[in-house]
């Protein structure tokens, strides 16, 4: 037990210095100094079954054929502005549920963080799928999540100019918020009338000032993006 104990304690170490030592993300159009105001857009929704269907195709999660499409999307809107983007790797910090399934309905929040490469700079969209995937495998057998969850634990029990330089320090290191959220399988109705479509947009902290939303509803998926005023 003792050799068990230690050994978790070095993996939660090596985590925890990872993070604090992670170099700032690149500098693009995407980051820069926040305004006030925010703009919020939405995409049509994708088939959810057409989603799967490609996750099997490439013996992947459909997290993964999401995250690799917002990458995806990022690229184009990088040309768009004219950005150079070739090898380009952006972060995104992704929420990691840690609250188990039993534990579903209480309140309060119980998740950790991990900081997730969109491979914007991938031409090939198969080859980025193929990247985002193995990211996303890495950060499944590492304890990331669970050294955030803590951090942030620790953080909010710290003065507000500790506070303040922490938040700024993780800030600096990712340029946008992505979550997927899993939603009601079976449609929901309001006032008899059949609830169509559903997004939200996710908040962002510090100095992050893009958001990527997915949720799935029925048999789709929907996007949602919200951005500072200042930069998109």
């Amino acid at each position: 037990l003792a050799a068990v104990l230690a050994n978790e304690g070095k993996e939660i170490a090596r985590e925890l210095a990872n993070a604090v030592i992670l170099p700032d993300d690149p500098q693009t159009v995407l980051k820069g100094r926040l305004g006030v105001s925010k703009r919020v857009a939405w995409a049509e929704p994708l088939d959810l079954n057409e989603v799967k269907a490609v996750s099997r195709a490439f013996q992947c999660t459909v997290n993964d054929v999401l995250m690799a499409s917002a990458a995806g999307a990022l690229r184009s809107y990088l040309l768009d502005r004219g950005e150079p983007i070739d090898g380009l790797t952006l972060r995104a910090t992704v929420p990691v549920n840690l609250r188990p399934l039993k534990h579903a309905k209480k309140l309060g929040n119980h998740f950790g963080l991990v900081f997730l490469g969109l491979p914007v700079g991938e031409e090939n969209p198969v080859r980025r799928l193929e990247r985002v995937a193995a990211h996303m495998h890495e950060l499944k057998g590492s304890r990331q999540a669970i050294v955030s969850f803590g951090l942030l634990a620790a953080l909010g029990m710290a003065p507000a100019g500790i506070q303040r330089i922490a938040l700024e320090l993780f800030s600096r290191k990712a340029t946008a918020v992505a979550t997927n959220v899993p939603g009601p399988k079976m449609p929901l109705y309001l006032a008899g009338q059949k609830m169509r479509e559903m997004m939200f947009w996710v908040p962002q902290t510090g100095g992050i000032g893009v958001g990527i939303s997915i949720l799935s509803y029925e048999s789709h998926v929907h996007f949602g993006l919200i951005g500072d005023g200042r930069l998109m």
